[in-house]
This record gives C-alpha cells, sequence and structure tokens, in this order.
C-alpha cells in the first residue's frame, strides 16, 4: 500500500474510533465522557501516537468530529478541546523515546498536561469553580485513563508485536 494511502486510512480510522467509542460511552455512560469530571475511554487511543504520526490528525479529527456531534459540547470545545488533543498527540510522538524502564511516561503524561491547561480553563469560563480546581480535576480523569487504559494498550500492542504489524 502507499506510504500517504496507509497514513490517511490508519488517520482516518484512529478518528472514527475516537469518535465512536466516546459516543457510546456518553450512551452508556451520561457524563462521564464530558465536563470536568471524567474518564473518557477514548483517550487511550491517544497512546498510538507513540507508534505512529497518523494519529496525530487522526486523533485531532475524532475529538472534533465528537465534539461538533454531541450537543451537549460547549461552544469552545470545537477549538480549545480539539487543540489540546492535537497538542497532546503531537506531544507524544515527540516524547515517544523518552523512556524510564522502557515505558514512555513523560509522552504518557502529555494528554493530563494539555487537556489540564486547556480545557480546565476553558470550564472555568463556562462553569466557573475557578480555573485551578478544573485543571485538577480533567488532569485526574486524563491521566487515569492514560496510566490504566493507555498503559494495557500500549502493552498489548507491543508483547503481542501489533505495534510493528499495524504501523511498522
Amino acid at each position: 500500500m502507499n506510504q500517504k494511502t496507509r497514513f490517511l486510512a490508519h488517520s482516518a480510522l484512529i478518528a472514527a474510533l475516537y469518535a465512536a467509542l466516546t459516543h457510546l460511552q456518553n450512551l452508556l455512560l451520561p457524563g462521564s465522557a464530558t465536563w470536568a469530571i471524567q474518564f473518557r475511554a477514548s483517550e487511550a487511543l491517544c497512546v498510538l501516537a507513540l507508534f505512529t504520526p497518523a494519529a496525530i490528525p487522526g486523533l485531532t479529527v475524532g475529538c472534533l468530529l465528537f465534539n461538533i456531534t454531541f450537543a451537549g459540547t460547549l461552544p469552545l470545545d470545537f477549538l480549545v478541546g480539539t487543540g489540546a488533543t492535537l497538542l497532546a498527540a503531537g506531544s507524544m510522538y515527540f516524547l515517544r523515546k523518552a523512556t524510564v524502564k522502557s515505558y514512555p511516561l513523560w509522552a504518557m503524561v502529555m494528554p493530563a498536561l494539555w487537556n489540564s491547561l486547556l480545557v480546565g480553563w476553558e470550564l472555568s469560563v463556562y462553569i466557573g469553580g475557578g480555573f485551578a480546581l478544573n485543571a485538577f480535576y480533567v488532569f485526574v480523569g486524563e491521566i487515569a485513563v492514560l496510566l490504566t487504559l493507555g498503559s494495557a494498550l500500549f502493552y498489548g500492542l507491543k508483547t503481542r508485536g501489533l505495534d510493528k504489524r499495524l504501523f511498522g
């Protein structure tokens, strides 16, 4: 397969997975994928940025698709939430080789960092409660997803060699 076609296919698949998983979670557990305290399982897909640069536009578009199609999305989230995802995925990709005992710890922290700063600010604009508290809630939800589901996905792909078979 042509490299450009493969990149586009990977990006599109990641975008579709992110949007669909977030909608499914919101349907099954209303509110758990939105607002300040959340455990958005689809954020575990950020780990794919450790294996392919196609995850950067894929995750970004997936986040935007969810934000556009979810009725409860705050207006700034189209820009701020999507921007946080872009910065998180890009940072993860660039930090993918900075490991602690072969675990990309610094990369895994990036979604929590960017989302806590940007989405925490956005939430303080819309719902109040203060920036520090909103940023803390967003950080806790993000880091929990990345260190649990994200780590499971990371090790699952690595130990089974799927990282190389899918993205190599």
